[in-house]
C-alpha cells in the first residue's frame, strides 16, 4: 500500500494557486458536462409556473368551460333545468323576434356611444385642466375620482332620487317658487336612457380623467419647451403636440369603457329598473330575468352569448392592435 505524499502549503506558493483554479475549472466542467442546472436554478426557473397554474386552470374553467357549456345550452331544449338535446338555433330566432330584446340591443348602443364619448371629453377635459399645475391639485383629484369609490348600485340609488319628480330636483324647484320648471326625464319613456348615461358619466369621468393625466404627464416636456420656443400657443400645442403622443390611451381607455358599457346591469336595475316599462332594458338585466325570473335557460344563454360577441368584437381587434403594435415598435429597436 503506497502513502499518499505528505504536502506542505505555503501561503502564496503559486503551486497552491495553481491548484486551487485546477480544481475549480474541474468541477465547472463537471457540472457542464453533465447537462443539468442544480436542483436550486431548477427550482426558481420552475416556480413562476407554478404560482400561475392554479390562477390559469381556474381561467381556463371559468372562462373556456363555461362559455362551451353556455354556447351548448342556447343550442339546447333546456327550460329551468339544463336539458342537453338539440335544438337548433331556435332559441337564436326567438330572441331576435322579441321586441324587448331588439329595445335592449339598441339601448345597448345607445348607451355605449354616447357613454364613451361623454366620459372621455369630460375625462380629457379635466385632465387638462389639472395638467395646468393647479393649487390644491391632490384635492381636486380626489374629488374627481371619489365617485369610482361608490357602487353603481349606490349611485343609482342617489341619482335616482334626484331625477325623480317628487323627490328631487323638480320638487325642490317646485319648494324655490319655481312652479313651471319640469325635469321629469326618469318617468319619459324617450328621455329615460339618458338618465342612465348621465349617471354612467358621473361614475366614470374621474377614472379616464386620471388615465389621461398620468398619460398628459408622461410626454417628453422638452418637445413642449421647443413648440413654446417656436411661438405655439398651449391649444396648438395640446392639438399637434400632446394628444397624439397619447393615442394609444385613448384607445385603451375607449376599449374598457365599452367593456363596462357592454357589461351594465347594476345601475340600470337601482336607476330605472328597465323602466319606464320596457324603455331601459339592456342585454344584461334581460339575460338575468330570462334564466332567474322566468326559468328560460336555453334563451337565457343565447342572449348571454350575444353579449359575448359584443364583447369579442372590441376585444379581438384591440388584442390584434396591441400585438402588432408591440411587434412594430420590437423591430423599430
Amino acid at each position: 500500500m503506497v502513502p499518499f505524499p505528505a504536502f506542505s502549503f505555503v501561503p502564496g506558493d503559486p503551486g497552491v494557486t495553481n491548484m486551487s483554479v485546477d480544481s475549480t475549472t474541474f468541477i465547472r466542467t463537471k457540472t457542464a458536462s453533465s447537462g443539468r442546472p442544480p436542483v436550486r436554478e431548477r427550482l426558481s426557473a420552475f416556480l413562476p409556473q407554478l404560482v400561475l397554474a392554479p390562477s390559469l386552470a381556474a381561467t381556463f374553467v371559468y372562462v373556456f368551460v363555461f362559455a362551451a357549456w353556455t354556447v351548448w345550452i342556447s343550442l339546447s331544449n333546456s327550460g329551468d333545468l339544463p336539458d342537453y338535446s338539440f335544438a337548433g338555433f331556435h332559441n337564436y330566432a326567438e330572441l331576435w323576434v322579441n321586441l324587448r330584446w331588439r329595445i335592449a340591443y339598441t339601448n345597448l348602443f345607445v348607451f355605449s356611444a354616447l357613454y364613451v364619448i361623454g366620459t372621455m371629453v369630460i375625462g380629457l377635459t379635466l385632465a387638462i385642466l389639472i395638467d395646468q399645475r393647479v393649487r390644491a391639485e391632490a384635492l381636486f383629484r380626489t374629488i374627481y375620482l371619489y365617485p369610482l369609490a361608490v357602487s353603481f348600485i349606490v349611485t343609482g340609488t342617489v341619482w335616482r332620487w334626484l331625477f325623480s319628480p317628487t323627490t328631487g330636483i323638480e320638487a325642490m324647484m317646485h319648494q324655490l317658487g319655481w312652479a313651471s320648471f319640469k325635469f321629469d326625464w326618469l318617468v319619459q319613456r324617450e328621455m329615460a336612457i339618458y338618465v342612465v348615461v348621465l349617471t354612467g358619466i358621473w361614475q366614470a369621468s374621474g377614472f379616464v380623467m386620471a388615465l389621461f393625466l398620468a398619460g398628459l404627464r408622461s410626454v417628453d416636456p422638452d418637445l413642449i419647451k421647443a413648440a413654446q420656443i417656436d411661438g405655439a400657443s398651449m391649444p396648438r400645442i395640446y392639438r399637434r403636440i400632446i394628444l397624439p403622443a397619447i393615442g394609444p390611451i385613448f384607445i385603451a381607455v375607449a376599449v374598457v369603457l365599452l367593456q363596462s358599457a357592454i357589461k351594465i346591469f347594476d345601475l340600470v336595475v337601482a336607476l330605472t329598473g328597465g323602466g319606464p316599462g320596457i324603455a331601459t332594458e339592456v342585454p344584461a338585466k334581460y339575460v338575468y330575468d330570462l334564466m332567474f325570473q322566468r326559468g328560460q335557460l336555453a334563451e337565457g344563454a343565447a342572449a348571454a352569448i350575444m353579449i359575448l360577441v359584443a364583447l369579442a368584437l372590441i376585444l379581438v381587434p384591440y388584442t390584434i392592435w396591441t400585438n402588432l403594435r408591440q411587434r412594430r415598435e420590437a423591430t423599430r429597436g
